[in-house]
């Protein structure tokens, strides 16, 4: 693999020696969304400084800020037994009891806090309030508001390029680029670092999702950090073939046809927009009308989610009348299961000085291996980035002392082996696009293809070692692009692993559930990518998980390397 990192590594074109603005601080909060925004409030709660750098504007960019969502929220009492036990029943066994009652919990104590800071839950005549949904735009400018007045210094456009790391491989900060001064380099020394970036939605397109390329998770995997879950990203959503807005509420109450305007009815049992998506992953035309919603109900769907009437009106299309077609958008590990994995209850990753939350992080332990949708991805949101700004500032307490300047540990995307082709960012892009996005390539996997995928996206990944590079904007754009490749070569490689057909995960060629592979997979790497079984078991309200089989061999992670060495 070309590109080098050490003590001898030069830095990436772009950044200069002298950063224009250098700062130290406890805890360094990456994201400025839902995780990121909870995990600064918590840590600050702690008494610790802390400083959150956000890519786009904290509390406007991202999926939650640009419409609303459901929200797995459950009073204390029986009522969160039952769904403790309704959603393993549907997980695949790879919940973990512990961490669903945990998240459950602290969501509805953060819930509270969020409605003494102004948020203004709807309510019912006796007082009760709804607490099951979130409007994006308004919580998240309460969330921004929160921050400021927590005392946390917030970096707008910041986007990071890379971790830093101490001599024994524990990370210390990060560095990027500053947007609106100039793309002026930026570095932060921290004694803590929380990624809270987001999942990898490849660029698909989604609304809100353009954000999250999985820049968090290449970024933890050069400091040795492992990932859980990644199979699991087979997420698509429903959207006009014109559109962005993926939110698949509204859909509740369509009817569907071909392109001839004949209905197609799915099966007994088929849910309609499961039904619709499976005729568009074998390339049939599906169109939509909203024709089985009760008049009474059509201005309050406008209003609850105008965003998505809007590009339907603006093409002169009344979906309660007329039919207009569909397509579908990939959503990666944004609305799929996938990250870096977590092994405690601070959400800490296997990298010391480095924690984790929202989509950035595994969704694994309460939703294991079906999509968190909205609701769960929302409530793991509010609760990891409340449980890893705690245990972010926790650590910052107990290495306190100078914080050394680190070790930048980017590669691929800022340090070339070879000579930077300003045309290869793109390239690289299409080329991971092309083998990730299609659904009937996703959707529906079988080994053969899989592992075809697997060679062309390892030859990407050696094209971009030694094309991908620039300055200003230009590193930006490479970096992004070695992201997508890394999070497509670990989703292959874990979808490759697994021969089965398990929630999200389905493989044609492995069509059944293999009583076997009750367990949740490890994925890692860079130059290699290898797999292997988790060896925690699932803990579940009922049933004994299986035995987790011997793992594979795998090459030591680079946190591994350097305490070797």
């Amino acid at each position: 693999m070309s590109g080098t990192r050490g003590r001898g590594a030069t830095r990436p074109a772009g950044v200069a020696d002298g950063p224009a603005h250098e700062l130290e601080t406890d805890v360094l909060v990456l994201g400025g969304g839902p995780a990121g925004t909870w995990a600064a409030v918590s840590a600050a709660e702690q008494g610790v400084r802390v400083v959150l750098a956000d890519k786009g504007w904290c509390g406007t960019s991202g999926a939650t800020a640009s419409g609303g969502n459901n929200l797995w929220a459950v009073p204390p009492g029986a009522a969160r037994e039952d769904a403790l036990r309704a959603r393993e029943a549907i997980a695949g066994g790879l919940t973990d009891v512990g961490w669903m009652d945990r998240v459950l919990d602290q969501t509805w104590r953060r819930l509270d806090d969020l409605g003494t800071w102004g948020y203004p839950f709807p309510r019912e005549a006796d007082g009760t309030e709804h607490r099951t949904s979130l409007q994006g735009p308004e919580y998240m400018r309460r969330m921004r508001r929160r921050v400021h007045r927590s005392g946390v210094t917030i970096l707008d456009h910041h986007p990071a390029l890379e971790l830093l790391a101490d001599a024994d491989g524990a990370v210390v900060g990060a560095a990027g680029l500053a947007r609106q001064q100039g793309l002026a380099p930026w570095r932060v020394r921290a004694r803590a670092v929380v990624l809270a970036t987001g999942g990898c939605a490849f660029l698909s397109g989604g609304f809100g999702t353009n954000v999250d390329t999985g820049d968090g998770q290449l970024m933890a995997a050069e400091a040795g950090a492992e990932l859980s879950g990644m199979e699991f990203s087979t997420a698509y959503a429903l959207s006009a073939a014109w559109g962005v807005h993926t939110k698949g509420l509204m859909l509740k109450f369509a009817s569907y046809y071909d392109a001839d305007g004949t209905r197609l009815e799915p099966p007994p049992g088929v849910h309609g927009r499961a039904f619709a998506a499976r005729l568009l992953t074998e390339g049939v035309e599906v169109h939509a009308r909203l024709d089985q919603a009760p008049p009474h109900l059509r201005a309050a769907m406008r209003e609850a989610q105008p965003n998505y009437f809007v590009p339907l009106e603006k093409a002169g299309v009344d979906p309660f009348e007329d039919r207009y077609p569909l397509r579908m958008v990939y959503e990666g590990t944004v609305r799929g299961t996938g990250g870096l994995r977590v092994v405690d209850e601070g959400c800490a990753t296997t990298v010391p000085g480095l924690h984790v939350a929202g989509d950035a992080a595994t969704r694994e332990l309460v939703t294991g291996s079906i999509s968190g949708g909205g609701s769960h991805n929302g409530a793991w949101a509010i609760s990891s980035g409340t449980f890893a700004g705690r245990g972010a500032a926790a650590t910052a307490r107990a290495r306190r002392g100078p914080v050394a300047p680190g070790e930048p540990l980017g590669r691929v995307g800022l340090r070339p082996g070879g000579r930077v082709d300003p045309e290869a960012a793109d390239a690289v892009v299409a080329a991971v696009q092309e083998e990730v996005l299609p659904p009937a390539l996703t959707a529906r996997r079988d080994g053969v293809r899989l592992a075809v995928t697997g060679r062309r996206l390892e030859t990407v990944w050696t094209q971009a070692g030694d094309a991908l590079g620039g300055e200003g904007r230009d590193a930006l754009r490479a970096r992004r692009a070695a992201a997508l490749t890394a999070n497509a070569r670990w989703v292959t490689a874990a979808a490759l692993a697994r021969p089965e057909t398990r929630g999200m995960h389905r493989r044609t060629d492995r069509p059944d559930v293999d009583p076997g592979w009750g367990h949740r997979l490890l994925v890692g790497g860079l130059d290699r990518v290898w797999t292997r079984p988790d060896p925690v078991l699932p803990r579940l309200v009922d049933g004994t998980p299986v035995a987790v089989p011997a793992p594979q061999a795998a090459a030591p992670t680079a946190y591994e390397q350097r305490r070797a060495s």
